[in-house]
């Protein structure tokens, strides 16, 4: 990691904040009864990855960094469980966005491991 300036330079970062983006692009198209349940929850998992990529990076040690990298992986897992609940209500309304989420978190999700074994040898 050292020549790593900064967290917002690795790019599980970057995919977590275009995860971001992704998640709050297809939440608002949910019913508005839902803003204060799947809606929020769904928010704060998916701002949750690149938060804790974040603060992982800010540990500045590589046991610390990786326990944050699992809470985000598990955020992803979160996001991945929450949208296919969703879309079971039958809340989703843009299944090519969908689709999207679901491949950028499966992408996101072996990028964080690949980069997590790395730390970890």
């Amino acid at each position: 990691m050292n020549n790593i300036k900064s967290y917002k330079d690795l790019l599980i970062w970057q995919k977590g904040i275009k995860i971001v983006i992704l998640v709050y692009k297809l939440v608002k198209l949910f019913p508005q009864e839902e803003l204060y349940a799947l809606t929020s929850q769904l928010k704060r998992a998916a701002v949750s990855v690149p938060s804790n990529i974040a603060e992982g990076y800010g540990r500045n040690t590589d046991k610390s960094f990786s326990h944050f990298l699992d809470i985000s992986r598990g955020s992803l897992f979160e996001i991945e469980t929450q949208l296919i609940i969703a879309n079971e209500l039958g809340f989703i309304l843009d299944e090519v966005l969908f689709k999207e989420v679901l491949s950028q978190i499966e992408e996101e999700s072996k990028m964080i491991n690949s980069f997590s074994k790395t730390l970890k040898s």
